[in-house]
């Protein structure tokens, strides 16, 4: 039997006009976005498209520094706002989950989709940007302007993606250097009508606590079948449909393979593989997902620098172009994990929450066909290791 997901409902005028104020509340405290509409008992999501919908409803006796343009989905899919994104020039792309933001500074380039409008998988591939995109999970689209929260006449501008959770799956930021002409013509192409209904616009789920990643039992995995598999792999890619064919989850799977293709790390292996290859100038991948998004960094890393606030451990790598933000007293298991491929053994640095959720992985920089880099492999392997019977089920 196919179940098909309720679809959320809209945002009431009421509704929108509390979470505006609830959210304004946060914000005056130095809040940033997504913390503030936490605060305020809504999902970023939500607290966007309440001033959507006050935008929609010209009320003249309410003020914010917010302003946000509903998008309209275009027939082509989401892909065609990123398409048109290219005329704007140097933007800054920021994918995040729960603990770990990736931001990286280029011009959106060499994009495709495949698939059903709305169940496209999609890539981007420029020299800069790097994407690997989830249509399925996108729900809705805003363009946001928001004046400095220090005065004068600075405007930050972003288109902003989310899901029907309210998460941000991908944001877009001009920056000094971005055409705000064509950035002004990609907003007015895909605005939702002036007129539009408000009960029109997409709604929201309503705020619900996190859940842990479902882990099956071990007795219900083919371990054999699974080594087995992993052991004939010949590209990473294969690594999903490996371990889905055995039923095992992600971290699992690294559980019921260890001492072969995988080993438990240090928690603060992370920020020890950061300074090395800054140090060495050992170029990296850094993967991180949004659940709708996956954003990929490839080169070096230089300015590594950890911070301490009074609620989050932090590590930041700050370059010019990339920045890494990743709450370190967050991290609750790494792995060290080899795949094999045709082209010999591909070692990745995988890092998880409590929740069993994926943070980000590290690999060393290389292109289809070409080897792992020495130097990546000799970082990776030399990382602080535990005993495996600290990860033990």
């Amino acid at each position: 039997m196919i179940t098909t997901k309720t679809k959320p409902a809209a945002l009431t005028s009421d509704r929108a006009a509390q979470v505006r104020e609830a959210y304004a509340v946060q914000r005056a405290k130095g809040l940033r976005a997504k913390d503030a509409a936490e605060a305020a008992g809504s999902s970023e999501g939500e607290a966007i498209a309440a001033h959507a919908v006050q935008l929609l409803a010209a009320d003249a006796h309410e003020t914010s520094t917010l302003q946000v343009q509903p998008l309209q989905a275009p027939q082509g899919g989401w892909i065609e706002v990123l398409k048109a994104l290219e005329p704007c020039g140097p933007v800054m792309a920021l994918t995040r989950n729960a603990s770990t933001v990736h931001e990286k500074t280029g011009i959106y380039t060499q994009l495709s989709a495949s698939g059903e409008p709305g169940m496209q998988v999609g890539l981007a591939v420029g020299e800069d940007i790097d994407l690997r995109l989830f249509f399925a999970g996108w729900h809705a689209a805003y363009a946001v302007q928001e004046a400095s929260a220090h005065g004068g006449s600075t405007v930050l501008r972003s288109l902003q993606f989310y899901n029907r959770a309210g998460r941000a799956v991908h944001k877009v930021f001009a920056r000094e250097v971005t055409d705000l002409a064509a950035w002004g013509a990609l907003v007015a192409r895909f605005a939702c009508a002036a007129d539009v209904d408000v009960a029109a616009l997409p709604g929201f789920d309503a705020p619900a606590p996190r859940k842990a990643v479902s882990v099956p039992p071990d007795s219900s995995v083919d371990v054999p079948a699974l080594q087995a598999a992993w052991a004939a792999m010949q590209d990473t890619h294969e690594f999903f449909s490996v371990i889905k064919n055995a039923g095992a989850e992600r971290q699992q799977s690294f559980r019921l393979v260890q001492e072969r293709f995988a080993w438990p790390l240090a928690k603060d292996s992370v920020t020890q593989l950061l300074n090395e290859a800054s140090f060495a100038g050992t170029p990296i991948m850094v993967f991180v997902s949004s659940g709708g998004c996956i954003q990929i960094h490839s080169g070096p890393v230089q300015r590594v620098e950890p911070m301490t606030t009074p609620t989050a451990e932090w590590i930041n790598v700050l370059d010019t172009g990339f920045n890494l933000h990743m709450r370190t007293d967050m991290i609750a298991n790494v792995w060290l994990v080899e795949k094999p491929t045709s082209d010999g053994t591909v070692t990745s640095v995988e890092v998880f929450d409590a929740y069993g959720d994926l943070m980000a992985m590290f690999f060393g920089a290389r292109k289809p066909g070409k080897p792992e880099l020495a130097p990546w492999r000799a970082l990776a392997t030399s990382l602080p290791r535990l005993d495996a019977q600290a990860v033990a089920a």
